[in-house]
């Protein structure tokens, strides 16, 4: 039986827990080789670990993506390992506080946006080149709260909306490269 990602190269962000470590898991077992990104406190190396003990193949990537030369070196280090990339997933962020937003503490602002929209940004920016080459796709953790909303924490559903329409954009102006978003 073929894998639906055999021969295919794939950054997962946030991969160390959650959404993200099982996205990792799903595109490993369909065959692709995958770069397992997450922050220093993140069990990355115990993900890539679990990939191989399943026959997968993986990196790991440790740091902050919202950190611009991060996640340059995130797309690099994919780019030494596997020599291509062609699939993109960016899931991480944060969901920090549970507030009003009068109440919503400004630090826990902050880090959303950062998290949540600068590290999408700064690893689409870098990505692209090389997911142009493959004709590529980048998959965006969106979320409802990104249409409707949420209360008590605003800012995520503003990031998650943010995510939405940026995707749009990248997706419009990318179609001409092959690139899927």
């Amino acid at each position: 039986m073929s894998k639906r990602l055999e021969g295919k190269v794939a950054i997962v962000t946030g991969a160390g827990t959650g959404i993200g470590e099982a996205i990792a898991q799903k595109f490993a077992r369909e065959g692709a080789k995958v770069l397992v990104n997450g922050l220093p406190t993140d069990p990355i190396e115990e993900v890539v670990e679990t990939i191989e003990e399943n026959g997968g193949n993986a990196i790991a990537y440790q740091g902050d993506v919202s950190e611009e030369l991060q996640a340059e070196s995130c797309v690099k280090a994919a780019i030494d390992k596997y020599g291509r990339l062609d699939i993109l997933v960016n899931n991480a962020g944060v969901f920090l506080a549970v507030a009003e937003t009068q109440d919503y503490p400004i630090e826990a602002f902050d880090k959303t946006i950062t998290m949540n929209i600068r590290s999408a940004f700064l690893m689409t920016k870098y990505a692209l080149p090389h997911l142009q080459k493959s004709r590529g796709n980048i998959v965006s953790a969106g979320s409802e709260a990104g249409f409707n909303g949420v209360a008590q924490n605003s800012p995520y559903g503003g990031t998650k909306g943010w995510m939405h329409a940026f995707m749009k954009g990248v997706a419009v102006e990318q179609a001409k490269h092959g690139v899927r978003a």
